[in-house]
């Protein structure tokens, strides 16, 4: 089967996710990188590229030029990645779907929610791919917990508790580090800090794993370093269209946690666990059972955990991998076939409007509003 061409536009030399990309999208040769423009500097963008193994020919200087000079060839990218600052992702996204190119985007996919309504229309409308990397859903053990709920391994899901807190942030004295400084700087940011960074992986893998989705919402923001002006720990209390209760805590100066991305999910007959630092594992409690601790790799498992799966058990596949598998759904659905647990453009809304009306919520000492975006009540 022959490769599939790919092209970024971000994700330079430095940068802290490109190398992710780069990994996953060709962990398993299904993609080339073949063009890209990854750097705000177009010379050093250039020159990357060129590093990189991109002809010089398709090694672009910013993501116009990209667009021009793809548009024309017969063998244009088939997928374009777009892994630059937040708020830029609307503009490049919507100009190659309309190009009628197939985009993963990185969350957040746009700054509005208006933004966001728009890229589901366009997406819907130029019949081209719009994905969101919203990866953590695809670890394989990620995956086994959704098909436990879908199975009804657990039965109906009551609560879930769900965290991504870090305390790499927590130092004043760094505060004014550009690296960190831009994520609660609202010309940058937008109108959320850590939740809008952190916070939204955890609530879509909430209705990821639950097979639901968010629909009312109630926020406490908090800027604990006094020089930020958006928060870096927020609190949200939320409710799912099926009665599902959930709890998530968001913090970037939560000190001594590393990564930090948990999810525990309550159902009527039994409990799951899964962290980000032991991704290869389960804990699952049966009602009146003991905690089992279920495996990557072991048998019995479900068959969307044994595909996303690549070495042998106690093994550790991380995070490049779980980028690899968003990418191995995307080659199949590029190629006709249907992988619906590829994270889309409504996901991608769905955050958006949680984030906007969450920053509402919390203005409002806490109450409840309406998650959901407005062409989606």
């Amino acid at each position: 089967m022959a490769k599939l061409n790919w092209g970024m536009i971000g994700g330079g030399k430095g940068s802290q996710i490109g190398p992710a990309h780069r990994m996953g999208a060709q962990a398993d040769g299904l993609f080339t990188l073949s063009a890209g423009a990854l750097d705000h500097n177009p010379d050093a963008g250039r020159a990357y590229a060129r590093e990189l193994g991109v002809d010089e020919s398709r090694a672009y200087g910013d993501w116009q030029e990209m667009l021009e000079g793809e548009q024309g060839r017969e063998d244009r990218v088939d997928l374009v990645t777009v892994a630059t600052p937040n708020a830029t992702h609307f503009e490049i996204t919507k100009a190659f779907l309309e190009a009628g190119f197939n985009v993963l985007c990185e969350k957040p996919m746009t700054m509005t929610v208006e933004e966001g309504e728009e890229i589901v229309r366009i997406a819907a409308a130029s019949d081209r791919i719009c994905a969101v990397n919203y990866c953590y859903s695809a670890y394989p053990m990620v995956r086994e917990m959704r098909e436990m709920v879908r199975t009804g391994q657990i039965g109906k899901v009551r609560l879930i508790v769900a965290s991504f807190s870090h305390g790499h942030h927590g130092d004043a004295a760094d505060a004014d580090n550009p690296r960190v400084r831009w994520r609660y700087d609202p010309d940058m940011a937008g109108v959320s800090g850590q939740f809008a960074d952190c916070g939204i992986h955890a609530l879509h893998m909430a209705s990821f794993v639950a097979g639901d989705q968010v629909r009312s919402l109630s926020a406490d923001f908090a800027s604990t370093i006094a020089s930020r002006e958006l928060e870096d720990d927020a609190m949200v209390n939320f409710r799912m269209e099926g009665g599902t209760v959930g709890r998530l805590w968001t913090s970037s100066v939560a000190i001594g946690r590393q990564h930090g991305f948990d999810i525990q999910v309550f159902g009527e007959t039994g409990g799951m666990r899964w962290a980000s630092e032991q991704p290869n594992q389960v804990f699952y409690t049966p009602v009146g059972g003991r905690t089992q601790i279920m495996e990557k790799g072991e048998g019995g498992l479900s068959s969307e955990a044994q595909r996303l799966s690549r070495v042998a058990i106690a093994h550790p596949e991380g995070f490049p991998l779980a980028v690899a598998n968003i990418y191995v759904d995307l080659a199949a659905a590029i190629r006709g076939e249907v992988r619906d647990g590829l994270p889309t453009a409504e996901d991608g809304l769905r955050s958006m409007a949680a984030v906007h009306q969450a920053v509402a919520s919390a203005k409002a000492d806490g109450a409840w509003v309406d998650a959901r975006p407005p062409m989606m009540r």
